[in-house]
């Protein structure tokens, strides 16, 4: 079993944030929501079994590295695992990283049913988005979710690098319509994790999305926020719980010519350069001697040095961020703004530039 704090069995995260008042989340071993009564006790082991699976919290997963990808796999299977919850999938059908919060307008997507132990699963031709848009919407499934968790993404999810992430859309479409959302994301790092990371990843979530349906039940979960969480590299020797800020951590990306669509390095799902095979069977566009073709790089980083997200992941501490969808500017940029601004009405004409 994964230590979960140096200190105690039992945290609080209290969040104080402007956009998520007073989220209060008590960190316990997951455990059933319903009560049966002495009558329903008696009643036949096939009826009684019925009952306890439609009292079951349900729960949405969604992803952005694709149905297939080990994380999402990893996540099912430690939900499904601990026999509490009715577990739907609705992911997309290949890698779709970095897509942010796009969705497809002007065609229909197609959904394909999966084979997923222990679930309900689609496999689907859109955005993280669209999946969790259709997810909750009972045209695929017929109830809408308690609560919709997307990831698990291979590499995490801070400061900038949030707007970006088809992972945290996932969870923030969910949070658009009005549904509990954590979206969830290891902190990959190429020749020191390996796949069942991803497992102790999700294991180390599981009493944080088990306290969350606590609240849910108690219809005291936050409207006003969701959750991101980001996973230490060192999954298995974390420190605990972090409640934290979204800071301004970003890699710098550049772009490079290159002569075809497959030369030299592609970027990850993790935004950093690795060396890939082109698998036999992949088909590139043909590109005629008038088109100049440019694929990204990486340039450099910024990193935070203030206690925010990214900091206090690499740390070592599971992140657990708040975060909602406006995006306000800094108080001091609305002063100099509302300043300038009365000043550009003063202006007598365009000859003033």
């Amino acid at each position: 079993m994964l230590k979960l704090s140096k200190k105690q069995n039992t945290e609080q995260l209290a969040c104080r944030d402007r956009n998520c008042a007073k989220l209060k989340l008590e960190i316990v071993k997951p455990q059933t929501f319903a009560f049966l009564s002495l009558s329903e006790m008696q009643l036949k082991p096939k009826s009684r079994r019925e009952m306890e699976e439609n009292n079951r919290a349900t729960i949405l997963v969604t992803n952005d590295d694709g149905i297939d990808a080990p994380g999402l796999r990893a996540l099912v299977h430690s939900l499904v695992a601990t026999n509490l919850f009715k577990i739907q999938v609705c992911a997309p059908d290949s890698e779709k990283s970095a897509v942010s919060h796009s969705i497809t307008w002007l065609h229909p997507i197609a959904a394909k049913q999966v084979h997923i132990d222990g679930t309900t699963a689609f496999a689907v031709s859109g955005t993280p988005a669209d999946c969790t848009s259709l997810g909750i919407s009972k045209a695929l499934f017929p109830t809408v979710p308690d609560l919709v968790v997307s990831g698990i993404n291979k590499g995490s999810n801070c400061g900038y690098h949030i707007v970006y992430s088809g992972t945290v859309a996932g969870a923030r479409e969910a949070f658009f319509n009005g549904i509990p959302a954590i979206s969830v994301s290891y902190d990959w790092v190429k020749g020191k994790s390996n796949v069942h990371d991803f497992t102790l990843a999700a294991q180390a979530c599981i009493p944080i999305i088990s306290a969350v349906l606590v609240e849910i039940k108690n219809q005291s979960f936050p409207q006003r926020c969701f959750l991101n969480i980001d996973v230490p590299n060192n999954a298995a020797n974390h420190k605990g719980y972090k409640l934290t800020k979204q800071g301004n951590s970003i890699v710098r990306m550049g772009w490079k010519q290159v002569t075809s669509e497959t030369e030299e390095r592609k970027m990850s799902s993790d935004m950093t350069n690795i060396d890939t095979e082109t698998p036999k069977d992949t088909c590139t566009s043909s590109v005629s001697s008038e088109q100049l073709l440019f694929a990204r790089e990486v340039r450099g980083y910024v990193l935070d040095h203030e206690d925010t997200d990214h900091k206090s992941l690499q740390e070592g501490y599971i992140t657990v961020t708040p975060l909602a969808a406006l995006s306000p500017a800094e108080v001091d940029c609305q002063a100099y703004f509302r300043e300038w601004l009365q000043s550009v009405t003063e202006l007598p004409s365009s000859s003033a530039l």
